[in-house]
């Protein structure tokens, strides 16, 4: 087989994109351990008469950090539950293009969200959006689910242009 010169390129690219997805994913990780602590913290303070202050929103914000960062992940390496009877019955060319269909359908909607999340950040920022008890501000938060769903873009084109193979094993 004859290399292009797009070859090497194309390599550091989905280099990069594996990188850029488990970084996403470890940061996921990180906030399912910190979620954790603040649960437990939460409840032995409460035992003990000192309840953690915020406690609602720290796990209201880590829930949307671990499910936006650990998409990308989770897509990259195939692990969503797919419609198996469904598409077990179809022959292979068949399963193909309702899977390139979906993909489609899928890049054209994490599209639209980064977009929406973008702007919803923005919105968020100029209003002074904050969170009930810890009075933090959120804005932050659309633009990191802003960020996940832009990564999705690229691993849902890679899985499109590559159907029998993911882009990651788990």
């Amino acid at each position: 087989m004859q290399t292009t010169p797009l070859q090497p390129l194309y390599g550091r690219y989905v280099a990069w994109l594996r990188w850029t997805v488990h970084v996403l994913a470890a940061i996921a990780g990180l906030a399912i351990v910190a979620m954790i602590l603040v649960t437990c913290v939460d409840v032995v303070g409460r035992r003990l008469g000192h309840p953690l202050k915020g406690t609602y929103d720290l796990v209201e914000l880590l829930g949307a950090i671990t499910i936006t960062g650990a998409l990308p992940y989770t897509t990259a390496c195939r692990g969503h539950v797919a419609i198996e009877f469904f598409l077990q019955k179809l022959p292979r060319r068949g399963r193909i293009i309702v899977e390139a269909i979906m993909r489609g359908a899928s890049i054209f909607m994490f599209v639209f969200l980064t977009w929406r999340f973008a702007e919803y950040g923005r919105e968020l920022r100029a209003s002074g959006q904050v969170t009930l008890t810890l009075q933090w501000p959120v804005f932050w938060l659309p633009w990191w689910m802003a960020v996940c769903s832009a990564v999705m873009i690229p691993v849902l084109v890679y899985l499109s242009m590559h159907p029998d193979k993911e882009l990651m094993k788990p």
